[in-house]
């Protein structure tokens, strides 16, 4: 096949050969940017050659502003909704039937566990076999790993919380790889899909126990939860891993869709009743004890644990079919932030209601980054490395994976009983073969490493326990905590935050009492924070709530400046010298930005970006357009720092037909007859989609964006 790269990045600077004349036109109508320069977007129909960067299209016509489509709401054949809210310490799923949608049902409760613990989720833990394969996930995959011999333990493949590593990493691709505790590695596509498939089998067999028809696999619609401050190839990532796991075919791209993690808890949230929140706001603090000396704040978490002790013992939630009674406190326009607080990441978004519909309306771009309670754990870690040693700390991971697995475990533990208010110490449990292999490979007991180490807030109990007082606890969720409410503090001073009057914290680091404390705090003066009962479920139902009515969030806004770069015909004095190509007596200015949208701005659900494409020859049978993105728009040309080659827009044009070309060669250049493919791309929706069109026969073309090849 015959193709070029439109717009390459790093592209040859080479002189332009005869062999480089094959070259893609572009048409655009639609989405003009805001003081865009009206004379450099337009060029004539010409065929310019390729730019020295392997630009090789060009607009024929200006591009005006992006035109809303109102999309008709197709029905869909689903009969059941199950969501996966796959986090980064604990996952879950929770479904609902089309013909009940007020009904959440929530997944059985898990073997194993931990005291005291709520266990309606499953840690994110993952166990393969030496050889590869599948042996056990959450619980049982913990549970597995600890009773295995420790020699043993070295052949086996142990991962956690390693969500976080499709976060952090900024070239994501297919080839990605994960680091098992043991140190070997694996592909993250395929960790990720054993996760997502385990998941399918036990909610399709729950949700076949539930039903009274024999459901076919294409009236299931899955949602799984991402962060909002994912970008593109995390979330094509995660549908990749979902096709692999077996969820939905490609074929079938409609029926999964990717949530966003904070969007979903704030469409649950609009469904809640008084007597399901916590109002923070309304208990003022006066140091720790207010004016009757009981301490409020530690009542009103009992209240909240006491609740959801109740609630687990049922598995059904029922939600408002409307909006629910704290949303009928607020006036249309009403401002609120919702911050996801979840193990990896937190995840801010600011929602106005709309009423009288009760649709969402977004707006500020979400925001966010790793300040999840996953920052507690590697300070935790660091505390230790500063005890034993960074490179002790380093082969005890490597030579005893799986009492390092304990160890952790017995951190997370005693870091949910941490609270504000607490003044006695607490005892983590060190493995016995932490203390050994300390004593051999150091000469000296841990008791000994404590003392010289002059941490007084550490001290050694004989029962072989680390007693951590309350300060150093402190310490410990201090710096994560700060960075969460100094982000929160921040985003309200934007304008479009300003007279925000509701703060929900949601997610699993939000059932923390040093967290909710930190907040109220620093916040609680100036907006009520909001805090519901199931607060680590609250994204899976909201998840579920959205695959019911994924239009309920009307506009969005855009993360991102997205465009493809192009030729757009020179002009002397405005574009700079080293843009210059010529080309059949023409003269071109390469590595120009063509905007499809810029950063931050709104995107309304249905709101099309239109471009046209035509192959380079008859009988061609794909185009390729790579993409560019900038976290500003104070862009001109793709070759600026901080533009990066993002994606592609592929278009497979499958049988080229019957097209008519002419070619006729003048001074003014070539004029073909050119066959039009017409794509239109959705910005609106929590993934950005496309589809085309053949014009001339009116068949659909298959198209896609690529974001995870390099």
């Amino acid at each position: 096949m015959a193709f070029m790269h439109a717009c390459q990045y790093h592209g040859c600077r080479s002189p332009v050969t005869s062999t480089m004349a094959d070259v893609l036109q572009l048409n655009t109508n639609s989405l003009q940017v805001p003081g865009e320069d009206r004379s450099a977007s337009t060029s004539p129909s010409g065929s310019p050659s390729p730019s020295r960067n392997e630009c090789s299209i060009t607009p024929l016509t200006p591009s005006p502003s992006p035109r809303t489509e109102v999309r008709p709401r197709v029905a869909r054949p689903f009969s059941v909704v199950v969501a996966i809210d796959f986090g980064t310490t604990s996952s879950g799923y929770a479904f609902s039937f089309t013909e009940d949608p007020e009904t959440i049902h929530m997944m059985r409760r898990w073997e194993g566990g931990d005291p005291g613990v709520a266990n309606q989720k499953s840690p994110t833990c993952l166990l393969l076999t030496p050889d590869l394969r599948f042996h056990s996930f959450g619980f049982a995959a913990r549970d597995s790993y600890h009773d295995l011999d420790p020699e043993e333990a070295r052949h086996w493949l142990y991962f956690d919380k390693f969500k976080m590593k499709i976060h952090s990493t900024s070239d994501l691709t297919m080839e990605t790889e994960l680091e098992s505790v043991n140190g070997r590695r694996v592909r993250a596509i395929e960790v990720f899909a054993h996760a997502l498939r385990f998941f399918r089998e036990h909610a399709l067999k729950e949700v076949k126990d539930q039903s009274s028809s024999v459901l076919e696999g294409n009236e299931v619609r899955w949602v799984i939860t991402v962060p909002a401050v994912w970008r593109q190839p995390a979330k094509q990532f995660m549908r990749e891993a979902a096709y692999l796991a077996g969820l939905v075919t490609p074929d079938s791209p409609e029926q999964l869709l990717i949530a966003l993690e904070p969007e979903a808890a704030s469409i649950y949230c609009r469904k809640l009743r008084l007597h399901q929140v916590i109002d923070l706001s309304q208990r003022p603090v006066t140091n720790v004890l207010d004016v009757e000396g009981s301490r409020p704040f530690d009542s009103s978490f009992r209240q909240a644990r006491e609740q959801l002790r109740r609630a687990r013992h049922s598995r059904t939630f029922l939600v408002e079919s409307g909006t629910g009674e704290l949303w009928s406190e607020m006036q249309t326009g009403d401002r609120y932030i919702v911050a996801d607080c979840g193990g990896g990441t937190v995840d801010l978004t600011v929602h106005q209601i709309e009423q009288p519909q009760g649709t969402l309306k977004e707006l500020y771009k979400a925001s966010g980054g790793p300040y999840g309670a996953v920052g507690v754990d590697l300070a935790f870690e660091a505390m230790l490395c500063q005890i034993f040693g960074a490179d002790f700390i380093e082969s005890f991971k490597a030579k005893r994976p799986a009492a390092w697995v304990d160890l952790t475990i017995a951190f997370e533990a005693r870091k949910r009983t941490a609270a504000p208010g607490r003044a006695n110490s607490l005892n983590i449990s060190l493995p016995f073969s932490f203390i050994d292999f300390y004593k051999r490979h150091r000469g000296q007991s841990v008791e000994t490493a404590l003392r010289k180490s002059n941490m007084n807030f550490i001290k050694w109990s004989s029962q072989g326990m680390l007693r951590l007082s309350a300060e150093a606890m402190h310490e410990l969720f201090q710096p994560t905590i700060n960075n969460i409410i100094k982000h929160i503090e921040n985003l309200v001073q934007k304008e479009e935050v300003k007279g925000v009057h509701f703060l929900f914290l949601v997610g699993g680091f939000a059932e923390s009492p040093m967290l909710q404390r930190a907040a109220q705090n620093a916040l609680g003066r100036n907006c009520r924070i909001i805090i519901p009962h199931d607060v680590g479920l609250t994204i899976l139902k909201g998840a579920v709530l959205f695959g019911l009515d994924p239009t309920v969030v009307r506009v969005r806004r855009c993360p991102l400046t997205y465009g493809v770069g192009v030729l757009n015909r020179f002009v002397e004095g405005r574009h700079p010298r080293d843009k210059l190509l010529i080309k059949d007596g023409r003269e071109w200015c390469t590595d120009i930005l063509d905007r499809f949208v810029s950063v931050d701005q709104s995107v309304a659900l249905g709101e099309v970006v239109r471009r046209s494409y035509t192959p380079a020859r008859m009988g061609q049978r794909k185009i390729i357009i790579n993409i560019y993105c900038s976290d500003t728009d104070d862009i001109t040309y793709i070759t600026e720092p901080g533009v990066r080659k993002c994606g592609a827009i592929t278009l497979d044009l499958l049988e080229s037909g019957a097209v008519a070309a002419s070619a006729g060669d003048n001074d003014k250049g070539s004029a073909f007859e050119r066959r039009e493919i017409r794509t239109t791309m959705q910005f609106g929706d929590t993934e950005i989609k496309v589809t085309a069109v053949d014009v001339a026969t009116g068949q659909l073309v298959r198209a896609s964006i690529d974001f995870l090849s390099n």
